[in-house]
């Protein structure tokens, strides 16, 4: 009899060139950065049990949409490991339970669902307990693998709008430590470098987790890229000064309106590049689309009021302010010049032109 960690090992082939592995399947163990412990240290932490990957999901030890999908699959793969069901009814029943607490880690970005849904279909496939364990982490593995290859086609296509010596904006992070270990905006700047192109790119710090100055400058700085960080607050006046030559963010969910969900704050450098005529990208492999919902369907995720009221463990605010703390906005269409995903560049009108994206 197989044993449940003895299914398959991990497997980096996928993994090329000198990007960051952000999360990966290793001797039965769940393997990803502590993306809390960056820039100062690069630090691995390995889990068992798929309820400390969703406190890892919920802890932001393990962010970005692509990232949290991948894991949160192989969470799946772990609870299923767990399990000492003795049937398949049994196993998928504790699968459920922990599909659930995976699920209601982060409600906005897309991908979560799209992959434990993925997993979840897969496994009602088995036709024993063991043929499911192997099953979804197989498929698991694929999901893992493809987001890798999806993200070098995207960045293919997105490289294309980029000329030589140009400077791009971003905001947040989604590099490699957004996805397994590519990057979909910032997979666009490695792809445009790859190709011979100098491009340098300005990170804004993204408040109040700061995921530009912790993440992306680091993950810039690891692959030899020039990088300079500024505070969000400073976006107006670089595009005032035409320092940059376009936007590229990533997504977190894009509605089949072309409606963006992206780290808070993307909707205000939309619109100060809308003011200032630079064109603004969007950069999301298909498992970022929804196109069933509706813009209300869609909770926006809401933080810790700690991240707003302290600067890692010192107050900075009097007692008893109230706090706002969404994780997300929305950016309208009107206000995106293109859509980059590895199926081509998806151009506005989006509803309309939907239907000549592969598969949709």
């Amino acid at each position: 009899m197989i044993g449940p960690y003895q299914l398959l090992g991990h497997n980096k082939k996928y993994v090329m060139d000198n990007s960051l592995l952000t999360v990966s399947w290793e001797d039965g163990k769940v393997v990803m950065i502590d993306q809390t412990k960056l820039p100062k240290k690069l630090e691995y932490v390995k889990y068992t049990k798929y309820q400390d990957i969703a406190k890892a999901i919920k802890r932001l030890i393990i962010r970005g949409a692509p990232a949290i999908g991948v894991a949160a699959a192989f969470g799946l793969c772990l609870a299923s490991f767990q399990s000492k069901a003795g049937s398949t009814a049994e196993l998928l029943s504790d699968m459920e339970i922990a599909y659930t607490l995976l699920r209601g880690t982060r409600p906005t970005a897309v991908n979560l669902v799209w992959a434990l849904d993925l997993v979840m279909k897969k496994a009602r496939e088995g036709n024993s307990v063991n043929q499911i364990r192997k099953g979804i982490l197989d498929y698991s593995l694929k999901i893992a693998q493809d987001d890798v290859s999806t993200n070098k086609k995207l960045g293919k296509y997105g490289a294309e709008l980029i000329n030589d010596g140009e400077v791009v904006l971003t905001h947040c992070n989604a590099g490699s430590l957004a996805t397994v270990a590519y990057g979909t905006a910032l997979g666009v700047i490695r792809a445009a470098r790859k190709s011979g192109k100098e491009v340098r790119v300005i990170a804004t710090e993204t408040r109040p987790v700061m995921q530009g100055s912790r993440l992306t400058a680091f993950e810039l700085k690891h692959d030899g890229i020039d990088v300079c960080l500024i505070p969000d607050t400073a976006v107006g006046y670089v595009m005032s000064q035409k320092m940059i030559s376009r936007v590229i963010v990533g997504a977190d969910r894009v509605l089949r309106t072309g409606h963006v969900f992206n780290k808070i704050g993307t909707y205000q450098v939309a619109v100060m590049a809308n003011r200032h005529m630079i064109p603004f990208y969007v950069a999301a492999p298909m498992s970022t689309f929804d196109l069933e919902s509706d813009i209300g369907d869609i909770v926006i995720e809401q933080r810790d009021a700690r991240e707003i009221l302290q600067v890692g463990n010192r107050v900075i605010t009097p007692k008893g302010v109230d706090v706002l703390n969404p994780a997300f906005d929305i950016t309208p269409p009107e206000l995106i010049a293109g859509i980059i995903t590895e199926e081509g560049i998806l151009q506005p009108p989006f509803k309309k032109n939907f239907k000549y994206i592969k598969g949709r």
